[in-house]
């Protein structure tokens, strides 16, 4: 059941980060909604698996956020040469792949992402496992 879930929050994130992209940007890439599965993934797990006050849950989901877009950016658009984005024009960037802004609005989405995660959990899985855990 646990990979239902994580299968299940993966798809939820690669549909809402396309959304996302094409309401911000006006268009997507394919690349972009496996990384949003993937970061909202990561959300998830940060969300429901650490027992630490919110305000580290969303500096950490920021930080995991940056990491993989750093990450996908140097296979997507340096490996690869799709120019998918560029950070480059922008301030506190490295090598045109991330920067302090958007670092800055990870960490805005985090603070409803960790919220709407852990409402995922709670009335999505939560029940689940506790049913589970009835029936043994």
């Amino acid at each position: 059941m646990l990979l239902f879930e994580l299968l299940t929050v993966y798809v939820l994130g690669a549909f809402s980060y396309g959304a996302i992209e094409l309401i911000w940007r006006g268009f997507t890439h394919w690349t972009m909604p496996i990384t949003g599965g993937l970061c909202f993934l990561f959300l998830y797990l940060i969300s429901t698996r650490f027992r630490v006050p919110l305000w580290k849950k969303w500096v950490l989901s920021a930080v995991v956020i940056t990491t993989v877009e750093f990450l996908v950016g140097i296979i997507v658009n340096i490996k690869l040469g799709w120019r998918v984005w560029d950070y480059s024009s922008r301030a506190f960037n490295l090598m045109g792949q991330i920067c302090l802004l958007f670092t800055f609005y990870w960490f805005l989405l985090a603070i409803p992402g960790v919220g709407l995660c852990s409402q995922i959990k709670k009335h999505l899985f939560s029940n689940r496992e506790s049913r589970r855990g009835q029936e043994e």
